[in-house]
């Protein structure tokens, strides 16, 4: 894939803010459930750019193969706690508001796990997540992480 530009490089000042505004968002959560979450919406999204960037962080963080694997098929697998699915049906529920607006189910669960603050930093997160994928979709955009060892 051959990117159509350099987003940093076309509007780095835009670029730079994006990018704060996600990591202020982020740290409001734990990084585990925000890899989570990242991961499932880029793979929702078709975005193997950041689906090989965020499963290499998770890796990072500790995240097992398995429970990476098996995101694909989260609401089947039974690795992730009630809190982590909570996150993910919101995530599947948000970032699929196009087929139908059938959040409830996935809001009474967020509801039951999170915060009040919690859920609208998950939701600003999951806007983020998109929108990342997007502009690397969107722009034919590949960034290579390096090869890590997994520090599971």
């Amino acid at each position: 894939m051959t990117a159509k530009l350099d987003l940093f490089a076309a509007a780095p000042a835009g670029m730079k803010d994006w990018m704060t505004l996600g990591r202020a968002i982020n740290a409001g959560l734990e990084p585990s459930l925000t890899k989570l979450v990242e991961i499932r919406a880029s793979q929702l999204n078709g975005c193997a750019s950041c689906v090989n960037m965020h499963a290499i962080e998770a890796r990072e963080l500790g995240e097992t193969e398995q429970r990476i694997y098996l995101l694909a098929a989260w609401e089947e697998a039974p690795c992730y706690s009630e809190r982590e699915r909570a996150a993910l049906a919101w995530t599947d529920a948000l970032t699929r508001l196009s087929q139908g607006h059938t959040h409830e189910a996935a809001y009474a669960a967020l509801a039951a796990h999170f915060t009040e603050e919690e859920q609208v930093k998950l939701t600003l997160q999951i806007n983020i997540i998109n929108g990342w994928n997007r502009l690397m979709v969107g722009f034919g955009a590949w960034y290579e992480m390096p090869a890590r060892k997994s520090v599971a």
